[in-house]
């Protein structure tokens, strides 16, 4: 059997991470960064806006069951749902509202998806010179919480070089924002936001990814109020061990209804 590849890159502008608030779900966001991956981000003058895939390739890649076509329907929502999301990116003084799909057409026949991104994306996802941020599209793929891929992200962005270690503080209430749950009233209790969110997030993110993340918490009058993360890359041969375990774990998933949130 031929061997899947998973090994594409995904590349964003670090603005566009760390000052865009959005509510995607698991599958939007594997979706997204899958549509990322195809876009050369770093060549001069490369504009290409419109992309045509493969959906059994697509679910192929991202562990998602094809099972024939009879979940076409769910996958096309899916890219429906992501084409009618609009986000806002704070630009300090302003903010802007940018959608991420202009277009999304598919082929009952072929099983071909052609999509166009917005124009608005331009400046964030393409001729990237400098604080942009990169990784292989694997290390989010096998994620079950949309959090974890959100922070992934965002932890990555603060990440200047492939090797080191790296501190970053958020406070508690930013860190909410950025995750899009500061108006979960539960979460006012971090004792919740830490089991619901944050360790579920690290727990993935330290066994599938190329980075081990650590944290802790600063109190004022014993409440928390900020959190420092110590963001380290792991060696080149444990990076190949996730890869694989990651490839493993997509190669021998079941069908989709079981597994990720591709219904709507």
């Amino acid at each position: 059997m031929k061997k899947i590849e998973r090994n594409f890159l995904v590349v964003k502008a670090n603005e566009f991470i760390q000052k865009t608030r959005f509510n995607l779900s698991l599958a939007e966001q594997k979706t997204l960064a899958y549509v990322c991956s195809m876009i050369n981000s770093i060549e001069e003058n490369n504009f290409q806006l419109e992309y045509n895939f493969s959906i059994l390739q697509y679910c192929k890649c991202c562990g998602f069951d094809y099972n024939s076509g009879q979940n076409y329907q769910e996958i096309k929502a899916t890219l429906k749902k992501l084409s009618d999301r609009s986000i806002w990116l704070d630009l300090g003084d302003s903010e802007v509202l940018v959608r991420f799909l202009a277009k999304v057409r598919t082929n009952k026949r072929s099983g071909q998806v052609h999509i166009k991104l917005d124009e608005d994306l331009v400046p964030y996802l393409f001729d990237l010179k400098k604080k942009f941020t990169k990784y292989q599209l694997y290390n989010i793929l096998a994620m079950k919480s949309a959090f974890s891929i959100r922070l992934y992200e965002i932890l990555k962005s603060y990440c200047f070089h492939g090797t080191g270690a790296f501190h970053k503080s958020f406070l508690l209430d930013d860190l909410k924002k950025m995750l899009m749950v500061h108006e979960v009233k539960s979460y006012g209790d971090f004792s919740l936001f830490r089991a619901r969110v944050l360790e579920i997030a690290l727990k993935e993110i330290n066994n599938l990814t190329d980075i081990t993340v650590t944290y802790g918490v600063i109190k004022e009058s014993k409440k928390v109020v900020e959190i420092e993360f110590l963001i380290q890359y792991k060696a080149g041969r444990e990076i190949l061990s996730q890869a694989l375990k990651v490839d493993r774990y997509l190669d021998d998933l079941k069908p989709i209804e079981n597994q990720v949130e591709l219904s709507i």
